[in-house]
């Protein structure tokens, strides 16, 4: 039978001193045994003198590091009209800029998933955009995962203002 133990997560302070630990900062930590779970101490490398007496085990990690999200350089506004634009567009690269630009939109709420149906022996979307409640119809390109990625790394070179990866695409999408 294994048995699971309930730790706390890192305090983030040194339990002796008190100091914030900053990200990636490496730091100490001991357990300690209490009834049926344990209680996690903290400690700063500068606090950290060995095992404390009565710990149950000890350890060493390292505060993680937040990931800094690239800001965007473009606006819901321009994201919608740029959607807008690809619209009649049957070219097959930009039919997948349009599906994977329209998952954006759905994920920050400006489009929204209606329904489905084959047409032709194609899924379409039946989506709407929120701003102004006009319908529009969607390919479902079915993407492989190396389209996927292809696609996602066009739209973060626009979305994120990378020119040196926009240059690559730009004959393809700038003109949609």
């Amino acid at each position: 039978m294994v048995q699971e133990w309930e730790v706390q997560p890192a305090a983030g302070r040194c339990a002796l001193t008190g100091r914030k630990l900053q990200e990636g900062e490496e730091f100490y930590s001991a357990l300690f045994e209490e009834g049926e779970t344990f209680r996690r101490v903290d400690y700063s490398p500068e606090s950290w003198k060995g095992p404390p007496e009565g710990s149950y085990c000890h350890f060493k990690s390292r505060i993680p590091v937040k990931e800094k999200r690239k800001k965007l350089l473009v606006d819901n506004d321009i994201l919608a009209s740029f959607f807008l634009r690809l619209g009649d567009d049957a070219e097959p690269a930009r039919v997948q800029f349009r599906f994977v630009l329209a998952l954006i939109l759905m994920r920050k709420r400006l489009l929204r998933y209606e329904g489905s149906k084959v047409e032709a022996g194609v899924e379409v979307w039946r989506m709407v955009l929120m701003t102004d409640r006009s319908e529009h119809r969607v390919v479902n390109p079915r993407l492989t995962d190396e389209q996927i990625e292809g696609v996602s790394s066009q739209l973060s070179a626009i979305l994120h203002g990378d020119m040196g990866e926009w240059a690559t695409v730009g004959d393809r999408i700038a003109d949609a």
